[in-house]
């Protein structure tokens, strides 16, 4: 019996038939096979076509020539006019793919066809065809496209009357919306005479660092032209985002990464005051995963945030570190950490300095003055950078301060100069926040002489620092206070002590080591003085062992059983350095439902369970949407296996504990305003249950902010809830979720949280726990007066039953 063209595939590769062939007509192919021929229907000839490439599978393996009925055929049908589908096209390069990878070594006769198939559609089309592939497919392992490469060339080459636009796309192809940027928006700068030949040399940035002759090359290059829009090009990456593509969804496509890590390398000869500040946005974002996290296993562009560290670390220098200090902050892949800490490394021996006194030493001051502000002329008006907020504001001819820039110096270079410095601003207050929070939770130690210098008078850090609770060595804590030309300490109760010396040792005060008085004299101190600190410190949930964890023994069940939003409680777990996890419908044998996120705080790693619990059809089969947590387990090098709860640092326990209690808090099913399906027993039990730890200590804030509100006399503190008494009803918001109860009978009362003005003005000591305590109040004034909602979602559930 003969052998037809549809019994040469292997089993393995039955996907090309199924996917491709399986709605064509198979007695053509049978037909085609006992040597018949086409007629003129549009269908029986592409059939036929595609029978001719699947004909090149019987013979022309290691050398062996194809018979000649065989090689006419194949010319025959490429020399044709068969109306090929984009469908048809990506089948006819499949397969001689396929053939390529399995021996067949005449690549012009196995890609014949499929060259003339490419040839008559559009050029998206083309690029789409042989553009990004997933490493299993079988180009990867195909010698004929890479002995083809000319003739690939050619077919991917826009025509000249295509413009400017068609070179930049034959160049870096249209496969995300920054190479469509380059071929729309850029196109006519990166085709000037003076700049294209920079493009085409960007292109060739094929290996893992720049070599001197590819530098030098570019030094001969480089224009002033090419340095603008190369600047312009990179600040969209900078803030470039996911797009979905034909192909699926794409941070970037492969041929838009050469050009790209062309421009990074580039950046290493070109000396501004721009270049490290970009450089570091570029690998912060590039370095972390999806919608900004940063998990360890999850990285947007490795081989951008790679090519911008390694610039960075080329560039050295004390302007480097703030911004290498910056990233490492952020990022948690431990190649690109290992890098910016390799960088710093090398600029902190240069100064003689450990990495920590050199970020001291480093914070951008923005040209700021001792009081936070910074003044700059912009034609009749003055413009005047404030680090309170921060904010930009404008003071006219006439000597009035007014919210926005007057029309007269929208284009002044001075006013786009502050504009970028807010925004520089802005990320160097979050980072520094972040940094202090993390010298409280590590217990860093410093010399007096250095915290005045770097911390108390620095005009981007000094506000918060001197917002902070600060501990000497005999165990007095205090508010810093001005004390001469220096600083000195203040307690709760006005005492100060005399200033300190230079190298007095210095750490900042952490409430795990205060008894409850103390503690309570810090709270009520900050609310008298409406002091706001940059995070949590005298408000600070402390987590210390329970009978419960003493009874496990090894591990802690406290945060065991929630329901969370998975990507909510991930992203919040991956801000404070937490890493390792990963689970959705995958490899279910292999354990891809199940993972755990882990810290280490002191030596002491801390491992937290989680598993899906979601749906694999809603997630598409993809990452979980919601988890299911379990224990949380505590290892150390001097403990075999989990080590006793008993031994771990109360400190430690407690940081870590909290980063689980605000995961939780953030994400949780129970949050939601009404209950998922399933699940209605876990959101009425965290809605409306127990408080945890995070909540209580919402509650103590609450109970001292009270009576200093206008609607006070219609408020009430009980245990869970705050009892707001309105004029139609009285309503029970919960502490930890911020869900309402209306009595006598615990209806239920659904309002999505919104903006109250009244609310908005009251002093909170503190706001990091996902503006709960925001929301709370601003329910309690809208529900204090009641009669006076119009909102008909809101009012027809006030109606008593």
């Amino acid at each position: 019996m003969a052998t037809g063209v549809l019994d040469i595939f292997p089993p393995s590769q039955s996907y090309l038939i199924d996917r491709y062939i399986r709605e064509l007509p198979r007695e053509l192919l049978a037909r085609y096979d006992a040597g018949g021929r086409p007629g003129t229907d549009e269908t029986g000839r592409r059939v036929y076509g595609l029978w001719a490439q699947l004909r090149l599978g019987l013979g022309g393996k290691d050398g062996e020539e194809y018979p000649e009925e065989v090689l006419r055929l194949v010319r025959e049908v490429a020399g044709g006019d068969i109306p090929w589908t984009f469908e048809d096209t990506r089948s006819l390069w499949e397969i001689a793919d396929w053939l390529s990878s399995r021996g067949q070594t005449s690549h012009a006769e196995v890609y014949r066809i499929p060259l003339a198939a490419i040839a008559t559609l559009e050029y998206p089309e083309r690029r789409q065809i042989l553009g990004d592939v997933p490493p299993w497919h079988p180009a990867h392992h195909s010698p004929g496209r890479a002995a083809l490469r000319k003739d690939l060339w050619r077919v991917l080459t826009e025509p000249r009357e295509h413009g400017a636009a068609g070179i930049v796309r034959s160049l870096v192809w249209d496969g995300d919306p920054i190479a469509r940027a380059m071929a729309g928006k850029y196109a006519d700068r990166l085709t000037h005479p003076a700049v294209l030949p920079l493009l085409k040399h960007w292109r060739k940035a094929k290996a893992n660092r720049p070599s001197e002759p590819w530098l030098a090359r570019v030094r001969t290059l480089l224009t002033d032209d090419g340095v603008a829009v190369l600047r312009e090009i990179l600040s969209r990456l900078a803030t470039h985002r996911e797009s979905r593509e034909p192909g699926g969804r794409v941070f970037l496509a492969s041929h838009t990464v050469l050009p790209l890590r062309g421009m990074l390398w580039t950046c290493e000869v070109i000396d501004a005051p721009w270049v490290s500040t970009l450089l570091g946005d570029v690998a912060m974002n590039c370095g972390i995963g999806r919608n900004g996290t940063g998990g360890a296993a999850v990285c947007r562009n490795e081989r951008l945030a790679n090519a911008a560290l390694n610039a960075l670390a080329k560039r050295g220098g004390l302007d480097t570190v703030g911004v290498l200090a910056r990233v490492r902050a952020k990022l948690r892949r431990p190649a690109l950490l290992a890098k910016a800490s390799d960088a710093l490394d090398a600029v902190a021996v240069q100064e003689g300095l450990s990495h920590e006194q050199l970020v001291d030493r480093t914070v951008p001051a923005f040209g700021l003055g001792p009081d936070g502000v910074r003044e700059e002329q912009a034609g009749d008006c003055v413009v005047r950078l404030d680090v309170a907020g921060p904010v930009l504001r404008f003071v006219n001819a006439s000597g009035r301060v007014v919210k926005s820039a007057p029309q007269a110096i929208h284009k002044d270079p001075v006013l786009a100069d502050l504009k970028a410095t807010l925004k520089d601003l802005k990320r160097t207050q979050a980072a520094e926040r972040l940094r202090l929070e993390q010298m409280l939770i590590v217990e860093r130690e410093l010399s007096w002489g250095e915290v005045e210098q770097y911390f108390f008078d620095h005009p981007v850090t000094g506000p918060y620092t001197r917002a902070l609770i600060w501990r000497l060595p005999g165990g007095f804590a205090g508010l810093p206070v001005r004390s001469g030309d220096g600083w000195t300490l203040a307690d709760a109760g006005g005492a100060s002590v005399p200033r300190p010396d230079a190298g007095t040792p210095v750490r900042l005060w952490h409430p795990i080591q205060e008894n409850a008085d103390g503690v309570r004299g810090w709270r009520d101190h900050l609310l008298e003085r409406g002091l706001r600190q940059p995070f949590k410190q005298a408000f600070r949930e402390i987590y210390l062992l329970t009978p419960a964890e003493e009874r496990t023994r090894t591990y802690s069940d406290r945060f065991k059983g929630h329901l969370v939003r998975y990507g909510q409680a991930k992203a919040l777990l991956e801000q404070r350095g937490w890493s390792g996890l990963s689970i959705g419908h995958w490899d279910y044998e292999g354990g891809g439902d199940v993972g755990e996120a882990v810290k280490t705080l002191a030596g002491w790693q801390a491992s937290w369970g989680m598993q899906v619990a979601s749906d694999p059809q809603q997630d598409a089969y993809g990452t979980a949407s919601r988890a299911a947590t379990d224990a949380i387990r505590f290892r150390h090098a001097n403990f075999p296996g989990d080590a006793p709860l008993t031994e771990v640092p109360p400190l430690v326990l407690s940081e870590l504990l909290r980063d689980a209690d605000l995961a939780v808090g953030v994400g949780s099913l129970g949050l939601d305003q009404q209950a998922a399906a399933g699940y209605d027993g876990y959101w009425r039990s965290y809605g409306f249950g127990e408080l945890s730890e995070t909540a209580r200590t919402r509650r103590d804030a609450l109970a001292r902010l009270l009576p200093r509100l206008k609607i006070a006399d219609r408020l009430e503190l009980t245990d869970r809830f705050l009892r707001v008494r309105g004029r139609l009803r009285t309503y029970r918001i919960h502490l930890g979720s911020g869900n309402i109860l209306m009595e006598p009978n615990d209806a239920y009362l659904c309002i999505v949280p919104g903006h109250d003005s009244a609310a908005a003005s009251v002093f909170l000591p503190f706001e990091e726990d996902g503006g709960m305590l925001s929301i709370i109040l601003s329910k309690a004034f809208l529900l204090a007066d009641d009669t006076r909602i119009s909102d008909p979602t809101i009012t027809r559930q006030l109606v008593a039953p």
